[in-house]
């Protein structure tokens, strides 16, 4: 059996790609409804569309070489940990949904942040900085631009969230080279 400190080294050679281009294709969705339809449709694209980054993460990890359903992967126990940071972020709707039903122009603040919280943790399995700054950036750009851009929220935040989302991609996929 392996120890934990193995299984976290084994665990970090992975690419990490499927969830953050999940994350960037729901996030960009976002804020094309926010450009082209109305903030009520753009809701319901918000809460579907990060609702579902977990389940297009499991389609396209079979694209990046990750295969989350794999049957002959080995069992690793960051590989449950990062599934329950994933469950922890959809926990966070539980926060977003009653703020959102007193100010519905809240939910890309309180989604945005909430659910990028999960990599904190993500960044100490892999012992590595890119998810620290992914999410203090993440959360600092959201609550300038939530006071900033009251009017485009549904663009400039998801916007913003895109862009961390690319920079975070870059950094993940090239992050095996810079060592």
């Amino acid at each position: 059996m392996k120890t934990l400190e193995q299984q976290r080294q084994e665990f970090s050679k992975g690419p990490f790609l499927a969830t953050p281009i999940s994350g960037l294709i729901a996030w960009l969705l976002v804020a094309l409804s926010g450009i082209f339809f109305s903030d009520w449709v753009t809701v319901w694209v918000l809460f579907i569309g990060t609702g579902s980054i977990v389940y297009l993460a499991l389609f396209i990890s079979k694209f990046t070489g990750e295969n989350y359903l794999a049957k002959n992967k080995t069992k690793n126990v960051f590989d449950s940990l990062f599934f329950f940071t994933v469950a922890q972020a959809v926990l966070a709707y539980a926060i977003a949904i009653p703020f959102f039903l007193i100010d519905y122009t809240s939910l890309p603040l309180s989604v945005g942040i909430l659910t990028g919280t999960m990599w904190l943790p993500f960044s100490w399995i892999i012992q590595h900085w890119i998810g620290i700054v992914h999410a203090i950036v993440r959360t600092v750009s959201i609550v300038l631009l939530w006071y900033v851009f009251p009017d485009l929220r549904f663009v400039a935040i998801p916007l913003a969230i895109v862009a961390i989302y690319v920079a975070t991609l870059v950094i993940l996929n090239n992050r095996k080279k810079m060592v």
